[in-house]
């Protein structure tokens, strides 16, 4: 077996087959993980030499996914990650690959309107890069779903051509999701069921958009999630429980008390942290590149700094929180929130919710909440505002009748 390089910028290519382009690969960093990225073959440019000699000069394109592998994984946790992580690159590099061809030699995967759309749905699940995958995937689960359930539509479960889904199909659809969806769960699923079907007709799969005119309004200032409040944070913050992940367990707590999503929480670093002024500084993933108020800039406190700790020993590229995938972070929150005896369906945003919330109940004003959240406006803010006015009219309400004047 060739051994292979671990000192600190070495390089790898991952990929096996010789006619890939772009190729996968990583490169070894000084923390111990491994950044992937791609290198594409562009062709030849003939180049002279200082001597006047005439070569071919190969040209390739590296892009870093961003994405970073665990070079000696010490726990289960740590394997699945690197699992997870090495098909998400895997699946970026084919969609690389197809876009190159489209670009190259003007076709991609030949496209057939006689295939099983649901498919067709998983293979575009397959290649999609984005942060919101899991959502899409859930969108075609659903789907299937919706085609067991329905009798008139049952004979779909297993294949349906893209020309067999009509508008009228897709309304009973999106029926079928307002009435088995909670909050905004249809809204959110129908908006990526339609992303594919676009997607489909854009690539000449679908000839006519059955979705055109069909759409889920939800009131967007309504706090559809469950709420910590601050008795229910003091419990879950001094539960403990056998087995707990430290860095999921801190990292949660500090996303309520800042307001911080998990998309960006599992990518601080140490770098971010700007101990002499005490301030965390990032850049919002949601926003990054289409808002001029992406980056957010929160003051810290004793406690938040203990609780991120100092670079001494990683590095100040280092991530604060080397967190698992999505799913094993929330099912660990699940089990700890159980552990702490809170019957409440907490989720990793409901950190964000709550944060909001708690600090406009201890007096805090809407534009501050509104700049510690990143929000570029109000208007997103004021259902924080609303739903702490609606606490208060709870709070009179159950106040004892006055029987006598």
């Amino acid at each position: 077996m060739t051994e292979i390089n671990t000192s600190p910028g070495s390089v790898r290519i991952i990929s096996t087959d010789s006619t890939d382009n772009p190729k996968l690969g990583s490169k070894v960093l000084s923390d111990g993980r491994e950044s992937l990225f791609l290198d594409t073959y562009m062709g030849f440019q003939l180049c002279k030499s200082k001597n006047g000699t005439v070569y071919n000069k190969i040209i390739r394109r590296r892009e870093s996914l961003k994405l970073y592998l665990w070079q000696t994984p010490r726990s289960k946790e740590e394997r699945t990650y690197n699992k997870e992580t090495l098909e998400l690159a895997k699946r970026i590099r084919f969609e690389r690959s197809q876009q190159s061809l489209e670009r190259m030699e003007g076709y991609r995967l030949k496209k057939d309107r006689n295939i099983n759309f649901l498919d067709y749905f998983q293979a575009y699940i397959n290649s999609y890069t984005k942060k919101d995958v899991r959502v899409v995937a859930m969108a075609l689960r659903r789907f299937k779903e919706f085609l067991s359930d329905i009798d008139e539509y049952n004979c779909f479960s297993m294949q349906i051509r893209p020309d067999q889904i009509t508008g009228e199909m897709i309304r009973d659809f999106v029926d079928y999701l307002k009435r088995t969806c909670k909050g905004e769960g249809a809204k959110t699923v129908y908006a990526r069921f339609k992303k594919v079907v676009r997607y489909a007709v854009d690539h000449d799969i679908i000839q006519k958009d059955p979705c055109r005119g069909l759409t889920i309004r939800v009131d967007d200032n309504i706090i559809k999630k469950d709420i910590l409040s601050m008795e229910e944070i003091s419990r879950l913050i001094s539960t403990h429980y056998p087995g707990e992940n430290p860095d999921i367990r801190k990292a949660f707590i500090l996303s309520l008390y800042t307001g911080m999503r998990w998309c960006d929480v599992k990518e601080l670093t140490f770098a971010d942290i700007d101990y002499s002024n005490r301030l965390l500084r990032y850049e919002q993933n949601k926003t990054r590149g289409h808002s001029s108020s992406s980056g957010v800039v929160i003051p810290l406190n004793d406690s938040l700094l203990r609780l991120i700790g100092n670079p001494e020993e990683r590095g100040r590229g280092a991530l604060i929180f080397p967190l698992p995938s999505h799913t094993m972070c929330l099912k660990a929150l699940r089990h700890w929130v159980e552990k702490a005896g809170i019957s409440k369906h907490i989720t990793w945003h409901c950190a964000r919710h709550s944060f909001a919330l708690n600090i406009l109940n201890n007096g805090a004003n809407i534009k501050t909440v509104a700049s510690l959240l990143g929000h570029s406006g109000l208007k997103t803010t004021e259902k924080y505002v609303r739903a702490v006015d609606s606490l208060k009219q709870a709070a009179i309400n159950s106040l004892p009748e006055i029987s006598e004047l």
